[in-house]
């Protein structure tokens, strides 16, 4: 048996974290252990996007200009002024999850099959972007300014909701049999998602000691996991897999993106901003109530008075390394890596369900195990 089958083998079985090797070394940025190699995720994500790209760029070329004008600069095809960019659209994730379930349960038959609902899914992914930025008053993204920072709020708005519809029509003018249960169920995704949205605003206009780790939980399963776990289940439905697989794929990607967001949050106060695109400290200048500082906050330490006092202090007052130090000093990044950790081990018990083999089960587990141990 080889090395990165006996992983695969023991990670779906339980007996070691997903990845590990008897030479492991931290992360950059979130301390973790870290594989030595993730080329196979690394290949899987450029292959995706060698694919979905094409059908990303279709969609978005049917257009009216003044749309296709934002979407392209926002997905990084080109430069405000409409010249061409070399940049890509995103790290394709969430594709890269609807090709991989195709992939595990149907075969190269069903990933080809189940392109355009991996293109749509994208769509979905950075219509929930384009509108993120403006209600966050985000400036940057993938190194570059925001949509709204370059176009107005109205036309990042607007060219959001077109890229919602364009995912909707593409999975309506599928002739596969699966097109209709996967169109309904990424409308109900889109539901989840605004939900998800609203409560995280919501919670940012409550003070600090307000806030409960439940809370924020829940909104981060709603704002990421679901995303990710609709992923899975629309390439389950394109591989013709049964419901109670498609239900456990959707559950791989719920806890995958819980562990996603658990480690993206830790990334987003101490992250590289030459990794990120996006400024140091960005979500603590921001008082986002993120899972790391809701965990700090709720600590009962020292350290948790000091963060609230700090999180409630007029902005122009701020001492983002202070905030920083305080988070961890009151145990909000090792409770985030802790919990990821455990977030990673819950989905690969989903995925054994629906897919027992090692093998079979590879792309998603070198995925999941991306998104986990990632450092931008």
């Amino acid at each position: 048996m080889t090395a990165t089958r006996r992983r695969r083998s023991e990670a779906l079985e339980g007996r070691r974290p997903v990845g590990a090797t008897g030479d492991d070394r931290p992360a950059p940025e979130t301390g973790r252990s870290a594989p030595i190699d993730g080329h196979e995720a690394a290949v899987i994500l450029e292959r995706t996007r060698e694919v979905v790209d094409p059908a990303l760029r279709a969609a978005i070329d049917s257009l009216p200009g003044s749309m296709r004008r934002v979407a392209l600069y926002h997905f990084g095809w080109e430069h405000a002024d409409g010249t061409p960019a070399a940049g890509h659209a995103g790290k394709a994730i969430r594709p890269a999850l609807v090709l991989a379930a195709a992939t595990a349960l149907g075969g190269p038959e069903a990933r080809a099959a189940a392109v355009r609902a991996a293109a749509a899914v994208e769509l979905v992914h950075n219509f929930t972007l384009l509108h993120d930025d403006v209600m966050d008053r985000d400036t940057t993204r993938r190194h570059r300014p925001t949509a709204w920072t370059v176009f107005g709020d109205t036309d990042a708005i607007l060219a959001g909701d077109t890229l919602q519809a364009l995912a909707l029509r593409l999975l309506a003018e599928d002739p596969h049999p699966a097109s209709a249960a996967a169109a309904a169920r990424l409308a109900d995704c889109v539901v989840e998602l605004c939900a998800g949205q609203h409560t995280d605003v919501a919670l940012e206009k409550r003070s600090p000691g307000e806030v409960t780790l439940d809370e924020v939980l829940g909104m981060a399963e709603a704002k990421t996991g679901a995303l990710l776990g609709c992923a899975c289940a629309l390439g389950a439905l394109y591989a013709g897999a049964s419901e109670d697989d498609v239900e456990a794929l959707d559950s791989f990607g719920r806890e995958a993106g819980l562990a996603f967001q658990l480690i993206d949050d830790v990334i987003g106060i101490w992250g590289d901003p030459g990794r990120t695109g996006k400024p140091a400290g960005a979500d603590l200048a921001a008082r986002k109530k993120s899972l790391p500082v809701v965990a700090a906050l709720t600590s009962g330490t020292p350290a948790a008075v000091r963060l609230a006092e700090l999180y409630s202090a007029p902005r122009a007052e701020e001492d983002l390394d202070g905030t920083a130090v305080a988070v961890e000093q009151a145990g909000g990044r090792d409770w985030a890596q802790d919990q990821a950790a455990d977030r990673m081990g819950r989905a690969v018990g989903q995925l054994a369900r629906a897919v027992p083999d090692p093998e079979a089960a590879g792309g998603l587990l070198a995925l999941a195990e991306y998104v986990t141990r990632r450092s931008s």
